[in-house]
């Protein structure tokens, strides 16, 4: 029978502030692959997505165009973007949550994000994050090297995420009843379902209702719309010259990026 326990983490909006998906794109724009037209359309689908969360019919239409640009290409082109896709990333990653990762491993849990983004960015991410693993997205490469636009295996969002990590539990002998799980998104419902200790994080409205109903912990600290202001007075006060006031508007956005001792990290 499965003794391990495991803890499992979402990406946007969960373990970092925003989209991974709009870093992987600004990555393909500076290398030709992607124009202007359209990384401006991810910048508007960015900030959209930090205020309201995603929807199912938004990340079904991305991952369309994801397959279609991806028909036909090297798969070492899209390697090669990684590296700066991940220099977007890791400035994002929300340092609570970082917390909440090091206590499940002091406590003997390991630790997976579980994502839509592709398999091999999640991967790396991970490794960089001194994760034990990631579980994402796998798109098919044929035997010359190029992706077929066929996904390789479930589209890891909604449904097809918990059973991603279902199969991988029944691998690695992890007991999902006494394992964790992490989201901002009601599509995550079946992953959060599926564990014994699900966890909301930031949630969209109708997550935030049924943590509600359920008891769960829900633990909230994106606070967009306050930085945002915040970016305001600092480029104001920049404008006119106010160093004084400049720098108190900048001890307040530094104050605003200080990790908050997680509850989860006390017990």
């Amino acid at each position: 029978m499965p003794s391990e326990s495991a803890a499992f983490f979402d990406l946007d909006r969960t373990l970092m502030a925003g989209a991974s998906a709009y870093h992987f794109g600004r990555a393909s724009f500076k290398a030709g692959q992607m124009t202007r037209k359209q990384l401006a359309r991810d910048a508007i689908e960015q900030v959209r997505f930090r205020l309201r969360g995603a929807t199912d019919e938004a990340v079904n239409i991305l991952m369309e165009r994801l397959l279609n640009s991806l028909k036909g290409t090297p798969e070492v082109n899209t390697a090669r973007l990684m590296p700066d896709a991940l220099a977007g990333i890791l400035p994002r990653i929300y340092p609570r949550m970082i917390e909440v990762v090091r206590w499940h491993q002091s406590e003997g849990r390991s630790c997976y994000i579980a994502t839509a983004a592709g398999q091999e960015m999640a991967s790396i991410l991970a490794t960089a994050l001194v994760m034990e693993g990631a579980i994402g997205t796998r798109f098919e490469v044929d035997d010359d090297g190029l992706f077929t636009g066929r996904l390789d295996g479930p589209f890891a969002y909604g449904e097809g995420k918990a059973q991603a990590v279902e199969q991988f539990a029944g691998r690695e002998g992890i007991d999902l009843s006494s394992s964790w799980a992490y989201s901002d998104s009601a599509s995550d419902l079946p992953m959060l379902e599926l564990v014994g200790n699900p966890v909301a994080v930031n949630p969209d409205a109708e997550l935030a209702e049924v943590a509600r109903r359920a008891a769960w912990d829900v633990m909230r600290f994106e606070k967009l719309g306050q930085r945002l202001r915040i970016g305001v007075s600092v480029l104001i006060a920049g404008a006119v010259g106010g160093s004084g006031t400049w720098l108190a508007a900048r001890r307040r956005a530094r104050a605003a990026d200080l990790p908050l001792r997680s509850k989860l990290a006390r017990r």
